[in-house]
């Protein structure tokens, strides 16, 4: 993993919008084109919020680009923050199994895991 998608995903962080939480996780995902980056956005109405991974990731579709090579997410935490469910099947959705994802925070690399370490039982309808 290089230090840019790392350091993207620190970067855009800054940009999260979490009033309710305070909770702020930037994403990284790295394509054949480059690097697209999300932040978390909390909303008033909880189950509307975007996950700082699904925004990577929404960029990335955006961007014309279809399949993710690797991911970063970082947050400051004394633990690493790993995607939640939804996220995991999200990038399952995008990654193929083998696909580098860096938990990172102010200490450095927390945790280096697969996608298929992330979410083991994936759904797909390929």
């Amino acid at each position: 993993m290089s230090d840019d998608l790392i350091s993207a995903a620190r970067a855009v962080r800054g940009n999260a919008h979490a009033p309710y939480s305070g909770f702020k996780v930037g994403a990284a995902v790295r394509s054949a084109s480059g690097i697209h980056v999300g932040c978390n956005v909390e909303n008033a109405s909880f189950p509307e919020g975007i996950c700082a991974e699904g925004g990577a990731i929404t960029s990335m579709v955006a961007a014309g680009d279809k399949e993710i090579l690797e991911v970063a997410i970082y947050a400051e935490a004394d633990t690493p923050v790993a995607p939640c469910g939804g996220c995991r099947q999200k990038l399952a959705e995008f990654a193929g199994p083998g696909v580098k994802v860096v938990l990172a925070s102010p200490k450095g690399i927390d945790a280096e895991m697969t996608v298929s370490e992330l979410l083991p039982a994936s759904f797909s309808l390929k």
